[in-house]
């Protein structure tokens, strides 16, 4: 049985610099997860860490967007609209072999 949540983190109109606090907080503590993540799994666990890799390089290429967006915003005197809906949803666990 799923069971869907949604929850908004983020709603409303910014500065360029204000849009640009917001939205890179969130990236940067996303970057940060995705590294130590996967210097924990190569280090403790010597895992394949490809998921944190090619999550690092899509943040990576949504803060450059990102900061052009900012750029466009300040040099055309506007403001960023910014609405950040998260959904959670939850699901039952899959067995996997570990499990039975």
């Amino acid at each position: 049985m799923e069971k869907e949540y949604q929850f908004k983190l983020v709603e409303g109109q910014f500065a360029p610099s204000e849009a640009g606090k917001v939205l890179f907080s969130l990236i940067n503590n996303k970057i940060n997860y995705h590294n130590l993540e996967k210097f924990s799994n190569q280090i403790r666990f010597e895992e394949d860490s490809s998921h944190s890799k090619t999550r690092l390089e899509t943040l990576s290429e949504a803060s450059d967007y990102i900061k052009d967006l900012i750029s466009e915003a300040s040099l055309k005197n506007m403001e960023l609209k910014i609405e950040g809906v998260i959904q959670i949803v939850l699901l039952p666990k899959s067995k996997t072999e570990v499990d039975v």
